[in-house]
């Protein structure tokens, strides 16, 4: 993960798990991250609080979208891995400008840096799924 970009999602991984295990305002994570210099060094800021912002704002579409895709309930997903699916949906769906394949390579390079073992194989499945239904054409929901 060499990019600004990259960085961001990076950090928001962290964010966004936080986010899951404690209930935590998104805001207010974001806050303290922004606040740390060694967490925004070569950090795409503004990228890292739409994600911290608009991942939460839209989670119950976008674990939708996963769990059409999913052998299991979302809340039964590892915590960095659902963070990490999440950031991938909600790249496909609303960042349209980022290819289909850039959104997946990140999130595998997010889940053999940060998921369990077989983890990035898991989430390069699930969003590949969710890929072929928001990117296909006419396959916005």
């Amino acid at each position: 993960m060499s990019g600004a970009r990259s960085r961001a999602r990076g950090q928001a991984l962290q964010a966004l798990y936080q986010w899951q295990l404690t209930a935590q305002p998104p805001h207010d994570i974001a806050r303290l991250f922004l606040r740390d210099p060694e967490s925004t060094g070569g950090v795409d800021e503004a990228y890292f609080a739409e994600l911290i912002r608009e991942v939460p704002v839209h989670v119950e579409e976008l674990d939708g979208l996963l769990g059409a895709h999913l052998d299991r309930a979302i809340a039964e997903v590892d915590p960095v891995e659902r963070a990490i699916l999440r950031i991938g949906a909600y790249e496909l769906r609303y960042r349209l400008e980022i290819g289909p394949r850039i959104v997946l390579n990140e999130a595998v390079e997010l889940a053999k840096r940060y998921g369990g073992e077989a983890g990035h194989k898991f989430v390069n499945a699930v969003l590949d799924g969710v890929a072929k239904v928001v990117r296909a054409p006419g396959g916005r929901p």
